[in-house]
């Protein structure tokens, strides 16, 4: 006589979970917080052609100081932030995926994170800067929630046909601005004006921003699958490599749109200016990876032994969104007519600016890790994206 057991009953999918801020990596949380000092050197350049004019040049600091930003900062900094956001894009699939959860579940909270991303973004936008980030991460997460399920060598092909449509939307963009006399406007006075200039410079930039996104987020979804960040000390090697060939690339890449925006090359083309401008977005990710790699191989190194400024980073890292909304704050109260209204004009001013309030954060973001405070903007998107338990 056979016996059959009777079926034991199903196993119910894991709730859904945040990833606890107690095993986070300290790789990614590094990079972010540095990267946070990039976007702040990025976004005091911006203020000074919104206030000052296109590249306004009256001393030799300005001139290097242009020439630095555009080799360094410009489209170097903001790729790697999307790759970062790859990359975690990724490790919450991944996670939910060793919970048990179904792809159907996990996809639908990927994209209701994406949805979020847009309120917050939008809601950046309209208050504070016009060259926000969130909305365009939130619009990738909707469109491209679908790469996360690709083999590696589909978003090799993937990201390599998608790099040549971001060079060339990018040199057109710089070319159409050098031979039409264009580029950014300038912020006009008043709470009202300033509000829709915010919002028609941002319907402009959230479309070069998405095709400029697309390269470096899906390096990042392949880094993640990997566990490069995660594990960094498993792929020394091809960091290293990563890091002095990327960042060199970068700088070299950069170095002719420098020199015409510094006024050193004074007889650049409309030919010259879309190649220039075409190999700056290039070497950019090249760059962006490059910094991303450099600061693992930092981070391998502290990782155990972390010491007060790398404790510091990392809680800036760790409450990125807050402090990157805090950024735009600080140049809300410093920039705006309606407020102080700072006529910054000097792109040397405005590095000195940019580090001293990247250095507040830094600072505002350790003094809440030690009273042990989470970030709210991020406490915000979790409860809103995983439900108020989170």
């Amino acid at each position: 006589m056979s016996h059959t057991s009777a079926p034991g009953p199903r196993t119910a999918p894991a709730p859904d979970r945040p990833f606890p801020v107690d095993r986070r990596s300290l790789a990614p949380d590094l990079a972010r917080g540095v990267m946070l000092l990039f976007i702040a050197l990025a976004h005091t350049h911006l203020f000074t052609v919104f206030i000052g004019g296109p590249e306004n040049i009256a001393t030799a600091a300005d001139q290097i100081t242009v020439a630095g930003t555009v080799m360094l900062v410009d489209l170097r900094s903001y790729p790697m932030f999307a790759a970062l956001f790859g990359y975690g894009l990724a490790q919450i699939h991944r996670r939910r995926s060793e919970q048990g959860q179904a792809w159907p579940r996990s996809r639908n909270l990927l994209r209701r994170r994406g949805l979020w991303l847009i309120v917050f973004g939008l809601g950046h936008t309209v208050l504070l800067f016009p060259a926000d980030i969130l909305a365009v991460y939130g619009l990738v997460s909707l469109l491209m929630v679908g790469v996360l399920r690709l083999r590696d060598r589909t978003l090799v092909i993937l990201a390599a046909a998608w790099l040549p449509l971001a060079a060339v939307v990018h040199a057109l963009v710089t070319t159409d601005n050098a031979l039409t006399g264009g580029g950014m406007p300038s912020m006009p006075d008043g709470f009202v004006n300033e509000l829709l200039f915010r919002l028609t410079l941002f319907s402009v930039l959230v479309v070069i921003m998405f095709v400029s996104t697309l390269v470096p987020f899906l390096i990042g979804v392949l880094a993640a699958r990997h566990r490069i960040l995660e594990r960094p000390h498993e792929h020394l090697r091809l960091l290293r490599a990563t890091a002095f060939v990327g960042i060199p690339l970068a700088v070299s890449g950069g170095l002719p749109l420098a020199l015409d925006k510094a006024g050193v090359w004074t007889d650049a083309t409309p030919g010259d200016v879309l190649v220039t401008s075409a190999l700056h977005q290039v070497s950019g990710y090249a760059g962006a990876l490059g910094y991303a790699a450099l600061i693992a191989l930092v981070a391998v190194r502290f990782t155990g032994r972390q010491g007060p400024v790398t404790n510091a980073l990392a809680a800036l890292g760790q409450r990125s969104m807050t402090f990157y909304l805090a950024q735009s704050v600080a140049w809300a109260v410093l920039f705006s007519s309606y407020t102080l209204d700072v006529h910054l004009t000097s792109p040397a001013i405005g590095v000195g600016i940019a580090v001293a309030v990247w250095l507040t954060t830094l600072l505002l973001a350790d003094l809440m890790r030690r009273k042990g405070m989470r970030g709210p903007a991020e406490v915000a998107l979790r409860r809103l994206t995983y439900g108020p338990s989170s």
